[in-house]
């Protein structure tokens, strides 16, 4: 499975260029199986969004059916008086999943106009098992403990650049701590709160870098996700055996 993580600038609440800049960006793509976007890859992170931006979604189903390859990224979704921040993953069978934010992040305001998702999700795709999060999610290592039912924890993100060191350190954390692949892909450029540098990466197990894009400029970068080694590893080393055992409320 061979997963690209696409670190890109977002023009600030202007779905229509930012769809049409994917669409070059995908076309000029080194081959993959998986394309992961940024959060609110189309509008740009706000606590107050301005319209919801269903041509973005229809897009994210069109170009999967087009390359024969799943694509993801978060947009915001209105649902009734409140919004939600939707990570999609749309599959080229025209299958379109979705994970709802769950920790909104009550320092920017998200909470005000979001509501939270409750759901914990887990995407099949391939051989491999997908564990969705998006952004603030990564503070919060209870809700992404693996309980031996997913293989990749995947973040999107607007992560600040004055934050950069806790995505950086946490991304690892979660790799190590639930044997897994970790995929982060967080965007670049400015809106009107904040300056971001990317640090998009992918890590496996050992906490090792597999994959990363080059900090602060557009970018792509491929790996290659071995399960077959992650299952030895596990084996070898289980750790996940000795796991607490919780509910979540």
């Amino acid at each position: 499975m061979k997963v690209c993580i696409v670190q890109h600038d977002i023009v600030w609440q202007n779905p229509t260029e930012n769809i049409r800049r994917m669409d070059e960006l995908l076309n000029q793509a080194p081959k993959a199986d998986m394309y992961v976007l940024a959060e609110m890859w189309a509008t740009g992170f706000g606590d107050k969004p301005q319209e919801d931006p269903i041509e973005a979604m229809l897009w994210m189903i069109r170009k999967s059916r087009e390359l024969g390859v799943a694509i993801v990224g978060s947009l915001p979704v209105k649902l009734n008086n409140y919004w939600a921040n939707r990570l999609y993953f749309a599959q080229p069978d025209f299958t379109l999943l979705h994970y709802d934010k769950r920790h909104l992040f009550s320092p920017g305001g998200e909470k005000d106009s979001f509501a939270a998702g409750q759901e914990r999700v887990v995407v099949r795709w391939g051989r491999v098992r997908w564990l969705l999060q998006v952004c603030y999610d990564l503070r919060f290592p209870v809700f992404s403990r693996n309980q031996d039912d997913y293989d990749v924890a995947l973040y999107v993100a607007n992560w600040p650049e004055k934050r950069r060191r806790v995505w950086d350190t946490l991304l690892r954390a979660r790799a190590l701590e639930n044997q897994c692949y970790v995929v982060g892909v967080n965007r670049v450029g400015s809106d009107p709160q904040c300056d971001y540098d990317g640090g998009s990466v992918v890590v496996d197990a050992y906490g090792r870098t597999v994959a990363s894009c080059q900090d602060g400029c557009e970018g792509m970068a491929v790996a290659e996700l071995d399960l077959e080694q992650l299952a030895a590893f596990r084996k070898k080393f289980p750790v996940l055996n000795d796991r607490d055992h919780y509910t979540l409320l």
